[in-house]
C-alpha cells in the first residue's frame, strides 16, 4: 500500500504527464493542420505553429525533467530495466535536438530564404520531416506512458 505522500506524488506525475501530452497531440494533430487549413498565409501559419511548438518543447523540458528526476528517484535500482525511465530520456532528448538544434537551423533557412525550388527550401523540408518523424515519436512514447502509467503498478 502506497503512503498518502506516495499517492499524492503519484497523481501529480500523472496530471503533468497528461498536461504535456496533451499539449503535444493538440499543438501537433489539432492546432497546426488547423492553422495551415484556415490561414491563406502559409508562412504566417508556420511561423504561428512554430511559436506553439516553441512553448510545448519549452513545456516538455520543464515538466520532463521533472517526471524524469521523479521516476528515477523512486524506481533506484530498476533504473537500467524500467522502460518508462528510458521513454522519458529519449522524449526529453527529442525534445532538446528539436528546439536547440534543429529549430535554430530552421529560423536560419527561412531568414537566408527558402523559395521554393531551392537549395534552402530542400534542406528546410528535410529538417522539417526530420522534426515532424521526431514530434511522432515523442507523441506515440507520451501516449503509451499516459495509458501504462509513469510506475509500474505492482512493486
Amino acid at each position: 500500500m502506497h503512503s498518502l505522500q506516495t499517492r499524492w506524488l503519484i497523481a501529480i506525475e500523472g496530471v503533468l504527464l497528461t498536461l504535456w501530452v496533451g499539449a503535444l497531440w493538440t499543438s501537433g494533430y489539432l492546432v497546426a493542420p488547423l492553422l495551415f487549413a484556415t490561414l491563406d498565409d502559409r508562412q504566417l501559419a508556420g511561423q504561428i505553429a512554430g511559436h506553439v511548438f516553441q512553448i510545448v518543447n519549452y513545456i516538455g523540458i520543464v515538466i520532463g525533467s521533472f517526471l524524469l528526476i521523479s521516476v528515477a528517484i523512486n524506481s533506484r535500482n530498476r533504473l537500467a530495466k524500467e522502460w518508462r525511465i528510458w521513454a522519458l530520456v529519449v522524449m526529453l532528448l527529442l525534445i532538446l535536438v528539436a528546439t536547440f538544434v534543429i529549430q535554430p537551423m530552421m529560423e536560419e533557412l527561412k531568414l537566408q530564404g527558402i523559395a521554393k525550388g531551392t537549395l534552402n527550401a530542400a534542406q528546410f523540408g528535410r529538417l522539417h520531416g526530420i522534426a515532424s518523424i521526431m514530434f511522432l515519436i515523442n507523441s506515440v512514447l507520451g501516449l503509451l506512458l499516459v495509458v501504462k502509467g509513469l510506475r509500474r503498478t505492482k512493486d
